[in-house]
């Protein structure tokens, strides 16, 4: 793969998770391309003498970027202070607007073409609300920083990759949010990042019906009648190759998703368990419709973990290659 001439922004999220001990892990082998950690120079080497880890932390920032990917046993780190310093497992609100720091610099510095990508690893809504700053996670953060007003999640492990048209929602409030518009927004803008960021000509969507069976003709509920076929019948139109409304208990078998791009599915725990249970630690999760490439690990903070180098980072190294991927494309 040929290298890119800009370096992706790596943000550690919270300073007392795995996050830093992630980066830190990572940098023990080379990278295809040049990776700027957005982090505290001194959390960083205090995780990594508490890891017993030897990573040379090389300076970077406005005025001297990197163009050359660091060698192994060595990270790229633009230095952003801390409120108060990290403890490894104890969360201190105090370092909350920190936490927002780093993702504003990865996110402003991708908006104006100094960085090809970001990668992010997992943030602590909780205690940043405690600071006393509304925060609803990365994907809402990133929306309102780039002036995007509709955004998309999809998580990817290889082999698959689902897109949710409704995300944190309560189960009750599912059915009324699976709206016409709102599923061609979300269909249209994974029909244009696969085709756009991921260099597939004619993406093929497998789209999931809302209610057991897809409604079993109108027996079981009628949004695959009324809403959802549709508006995939109107996108279609158009040259979209979609394929459903789908009953979700066998869309996912291998004869379906052999020639299948993306599934598309209506709510959270309708496609995510599947593909979870597929590539649990090895998956990441991709904002679509951002104007900027951003991936993230697909899993939590794990304070119990942070500190004893007990962790996995497959997951990032899946996020890492995704967002590769996504800039080249």
């Amino acid at each position: 793969m040929p290298m890119l001439s800009r370096p992706f922004a790596l943000t550690p999220g919270e300073p007392a998770g795995i996050g830093p001990d992630l980066c830190l892990l990572q940098a023990r082998q080379a990278q295809p391309h040049a990776l700027v950690a957005i982090a505290s120079r001194s959390l960083l080497a205090e995780r990594a003498k508490q890891l017993g880890l030897r990573i040379e932390l090389l300076a970077a920032g406005p005025n001297h970027w990197p163009t050359e990917p660091a060698p192994a046993g060595a990270l790229y780190v633009w230095d952003t202070a801390l409120a108060t310093p990290a403890v490894a497992g104890q969360l201190d609100a105090r370092n909350g607007r920190y936490v927002l720091e780093t993702l504003t610099r990865a996110g402003q510095g991708c908006l104006d073409g100094v960085f090809a990508g970001m990668i992010t690893a997992p943030v602590h809504k909780g205690v940043i609300n405690e600071a006393g700053i509304p925060f609803s996670g990365h994907t809402e953060f990133l929306a309102e920083l780039t002036h995007t007003e509709q955004v998309v999640m999809m998580l990817a492990t290889r082999g698959l990759r689902v897109a949710l048209v409704t995300t944190h929602l309560p189960l009750k409030d599912v059915a009324a949010a699976i709206t016409a518009e709102r599923l061609e927004r979300v269909a249209r803008i994974l029909h244009a990042d696969l085709v756009d960021k991921f260099g597939i000509t004619q993406p093929r969507i497998l789209v999931c019906g809302l209610n057991p069976h897809a409604g079993e003709g109108g027996h079981l509920g009628r949004e695959e009648l009324e809403i959802i076929e549709p508006t995939l019948q109107r996108l279609r139109a158009e040259g979209m190759n979609l394929v459903g409304p789908l009953p979700a208990d066998t869309l996912f078998t291998p004869k379906n998703l052999e020639h299948c791009d993306a599934v598309l599915a209506m709510y959270h725990d309708q496609g995510l368990p599947v593909l979870k249970y597929k590539g649990f630690g090895a998956a990441v999760n991709v904002t679509l419709g951002l104007p900027i490439v951003r991936t993230s690990v697909d899993h939590g903070t794990a304070l119990d973990l942070a500190g004893s180098g007990n962790i996995d980072t497959g997951s990032l190294q899946v996020a890492l290659e995704t967002a590769f991927q996504m800039a080249r494309s």
